[in-house]
């Protein structure tokens, strides 16, 4: 009996560590429709909660069932969501007013918001720090604030020119930011504590640096770039690239969890990449998801994926990009 269960653990340890290829498939589609746009996804693991930034308003939504919980409203363009539970507050980036909206992470009610910078927009709480991190692309700086700060006052935050235009962040736990510089392909190290450009690490062979997540327990950085489409796999110590695996157009978002690195691209399809080989990294599995659902959300408790997008006609907006259907906003579910 012993030996059986011996074998039984050894073997659900190898499946638990071999590479997840094709299992990770659609799930469900969450057809919420509202009015706005979308951005960035943030998914409370602890809370079984999906909060989506929709421009004029943010979406809290039940991880479950999709089901709307809470609506927090007040924002003029809306960005992303970053969440501080030991200040039980929530912040979230709004670019056109060039401030971050605090709200309460209980009952969701708007707290105040915080003068940050102009296009304010990738956003992350690092708890290591205890601080809220900005990216505020028209500005070029990052905004660091603290999740307890006067909302009077604003006392605290502090704004650092990183000489070139920022898209999404990471935080290292141990006093390293790591910031994209979509104008630069490079990606800047930032000490948050002495709010202080430490390195530039370029991005080639990738170029247009969008996404970004980090491995901080194995070291690695992972960057979705554009132009051409790869995600970059760099060292978080000396900004040594690893690797680039092309992956698909128009990235928006990275995610890492589970040993695992996501992509997600604007065409359409999900590409997740594992090390296959001591340094050696490739596409695992690519997924196709929905035309636009360039971001997402990734819980690493249940390993599910939240991409918003919506159904897409051929009217473009001035900008040449695709403009969507009108009640067709949803959020597709990906899992294992």
């Amino acid at each position: 009996m012993k030996k059986a269960i011996g074998l039984a653990l050894l073997a659900a340890a190898l499946i638990a560590a071999a590479p997840r290829t094709g299992l990770y498939h659609v799930q469900k589609i969450w057809r919420l429709g509202g009015a706005g746009g979308w951005d960035y996804v943030t998914a409370d693991a602890a809370a079984g909660l999906v909060y989506v930034t929709r421009s004029t308003h943010t979406m809290v939504l039940n991880a479950a069932d999709g089901r709307q919980v809470a609506d927090i409203l007040g924002q003029e363009r809306s960005h992303g969501v970053a969440l501080a539970p030991a200040a039980g507050r929530g912040f979230i980036s709004d670019g056109k007013a060039g401030a971050v909206v605090v709200f309460d992470l209980k009952t969701r009610a708007v707290l105040g918001q915080v003068k940050a910078a102009p296009d304010a927009d990738g956003i992350i709480y690092d708890a290591a720090d205890n601080r809220v991190l900005v990216a505020a692309g028209d500005a070029q700086e990052l905004v660091s604030i603290p999740p307890d700060v006067d909302l009077k006052t604003g006392k605290g935050v502090r704004r650092l020119d990183l000489g070139g235009k920022p898209e999404f962040l990471a935080a290292d736990g141990r006093g390293r930011a790591y910031v994209n510089l979509v104008n630069k392909d490079e990606v800047a190290v930032v000490d948050v504590r002495a709010m202080k450009v430490l390195a530039r690490w370029p991005t080639a062979p990738g170029g247009v640096p969008t996404g970004l997540a980090i491995d901080a327990a194995r070291g690695l950085l992972f960057v979705g770039c554009r132009k051409p489409a790869k995600l970059v796999v760099m060292s978080a110590k000396d900004g040594r690239v690893l690797s680039a695996v092309d992956i698909g157009q128009g990235v928006d978002a990275v995610r890492a969890a589970g040993g695992a690195a996501f992509a997600s691209c604007g065409d359409g399809t999900l590409t997740e990449i594992r090390e296959t080989a001591p340094g050696k990294f490739a596409a695992v599995q690519i997924l196709r998801t929905e035309k636009g659902a360039r971001t997402m959300g990734l819980d690493p408790l249940t390993h599910k994926i939240y991409l918003p997008t919506a159904l897409f006609g051929g009217k473009k907006n001035a900008r040449g990009r695709p403009i969507p259907e009108p009640g067709t906003f949803r959020v597709v579910v990906v899992g294992l």
